[in-house]
């Protein structure tokens, strides 16, 4: 079978290095890098996604940021779209594409082909479990059946996160299987690909991190970033970006309902939750290389530059086919 490629993506939680290891592999291997964080995809929101900055995508070409307006709902098959045509043209001028970001249903749907699922259309039961989330205690309720019947697709998910809630709630019972083991059996892949996925062992670590993070977001202006969003009623428009953590954490404050240490504190919190998820996500890919980073190994780039070279190598004398 015949793959396009090769192609490399570098995945992991929130505030890993995932930029850093990519832009070094870019620069180093002649690429260009696709984004793959669902939030990067909204024209003026920044900071609040770490967004590359304007001197990082003039040092390195980047593709899937800013392509959506932030009023818009953004699929993932619409990203799987451009995130293809993408890939072919890095390719088509012999160069790599570096696919960097942390929204794992983003990357798979990209690099695998998928055959189940449900109907895009309105479907009754569908319609019965949005009617069921309208009220609080109905998100709530819902996350209750979901932990029951797909445990591992739960620990993966935010309780505010009604859509994938329902997703993951439609598929078990249409299919009467649970998405988490669909997840895993990846249909047929799109591209000779290495994925390496950042991860820290010590969570106080990954913590430490978080909060640096945090407090560079606060200072570089996510405050007025977010009211600038409210006010433009992004997050009134689209859920997806009201439950986008960096900014509904930050709401109560510019509205003056939460005082700015209680933000940050809530930011915090919110991002080491979603980088609990996505360790979840990521450590539960078969086709993933972990790269642990430690205090032996503090620096993922190195060890993330010889699989870089020997992945390139092999694909090279494989000559395309598989």
């Amino acid at each position: 079978m015949e793959l396009k490629g090769p192609v490399v993506a570098v995945a992991g939680p929130t505030a890993s290095g995932k930029s850093r290891v990519a832009m070094s592999l870019a620069l180093k291997f002649g690429g260009e890098i696709v984004g793959c964080d669902s939030m990067q995809i909204y024209r003026g929101m920044d900071i609040g996604t770490a967004k590359p900055s304007a001197a990082e995508r003039a040092a390195v070409r980047h593709h899937m940021i800013d392509v959506a307006d932030p009023h818009e709902v953004f699929s993932t098959a619409e990203y799987v779209k451009g995130a293809e045509e993408a890939i072919d043209g890095i390719l088509s001028r012999g160069r790599l594409p570096v696919i960097c970001g942390g929204t794992g249903l983003y990357l798979e749907s990209l690099l695998f082909e998928r055959t189940f699922g449900v109907s895009p259309g309105a479907t009754p039961l569908r319609e019965e479990l949005k009617a069921e989330a309208s009220s609080p205690e109905g998100r709530q309720a819902l996350m209750e059946r979901l932990r029951e019947v797909d445990p591992e697709s739960a620990a993966t998910l935010h309780g505010n996160d009604v859509r994938r809630i329902i997703r993951a709630l439609e598929i078990y019972h249409s299919t009467g299987r649970k998405k988490s083991d669909l997840d895993r059996e990846s249909g047929r892949p799109r591209y000779r690909a290495l994925v390496l996925v950042l991860h820290t062992p010590d969570r106080a670590e990954q913590n430490r991190r978080i909060a640096l993070r945090a407090a560079e977001m606060m200072r570089n202006g996510l405050p007025e970033e977010t009211a600038r969003l409210d006010a433009e009623g992004v997050f009134e428009s689209n859920l997806t970006a009201a439950q986008a953590i960096g900014y509904k954490e930050i709401l109560g404050f510019v509205r003056g309902g939460s005082s700015e240490a209680e933000a940050t504190e809530k930011l915090i919190v919110a991002t080491r939750r979603y980088a609990k998820r996505q360790d979840t996500w990521f450590g539960n890919r078969p086709y993933a290389t972990r790269i642990d980073i430690t205090p032996e190994a503090p620096d993922p780039l190195p060890g993330a530059e010889r699989l870089v070279c020997e992945f390139l190598s092999d694909a090279k004398l494989k000559n395309g086919s598989v």
